[in-house]
C-alpha cells in the first residue's frame, strides 16, 4: 500500500532536506511547489499560481499513489483542515498518510531564514523576518492525535 508523506513545518524548518531523504530512502516520489513555482513565476510568489500548482501536482501525487508509489508533498501543510483534506484524499485513493512535523524554535528559524536569504539556495523565495513571524502566528501545530495515525 502507497503512502502520502506530508512534510509539515514553517519556512526554513527543513521540509525539502527531509523530502529529498525520504525520496531516497523510500523510494518515493518528491513533489515541491517552491521547486515548480520558482520555474513559473521566478524570484517572487503568486496565490493563483500557487494554487494552480497544488492541483497540478495533486493530480501528478494522486495517479502515483493509485499505482502503489509513495508520494512526498512539502507544502508546508499550516492548518489541520489542510492536513484533513490530503489525508482524506489519500484514503480514498487506498493510500495511508504519514504527517513528518518539523518542530524548529522560531528563533532558530530566524536565524536559518537570515541565511537562507544572504545567498538563496536554487528554487527558493526571499522570505522576509516579517513574513516569517506573521506565518509563525497562523501556524497550526499537529496534534499528538494527528501525529499518530
Amino acid at each position: 500500500m502507497a503512502t502520502l508523506h506530508l512534510i509539515c513545518g514553517l519556512p526554513c524548518s527543513g521540509k525539502t532536506t527531509l523530502g529529498k531523504q525520504l525520496e531516497s530512502e523510500l523510494p518515493a516520489l518528491r513533489l515541491s511547489p517552491d521547486e515548480w513555482m520558482y520555474r513559473i513565476v521566478g524570484d517572487g510568489y503568486d496565490t493563483a499560481r500557487r494554487h494552480a500548482v497544488d492541483a497540478v501536482q495533486w493530480q501528478v501525487a494522486a495517479r502515483a499513489l493509485s499505482l502503489g508509489v509513495n508520494v512526498i508533498l512539502e507544502n508546508g501543510f499550516w492548518s489541520r483542515s489542510e492536513r484533513n483534506i490530503y489525508r482524506e484524499r489519500a484514503s480514498s485513493l487506498g493510500a495511508k498518510t504519514k504527517l513528518h512535523y518539523l518542530d524548529v524554535p522560531l528563533n532558530e528559524l530566524r536565524r536559518r531564514l537570515r541565511l537562507r536569504n544572504e545567498t538563496l539556495p536554487p528554487d527558493t523565495f526571499h522570505v522576509t523576518k516579517a513574513n516569517l513571524e506573521s506565518w509563525a502566528k497562523t501556524f497550526n501545530v499537529p496534534t499528538a492525535e494527528e501525529l499518530n495515525d
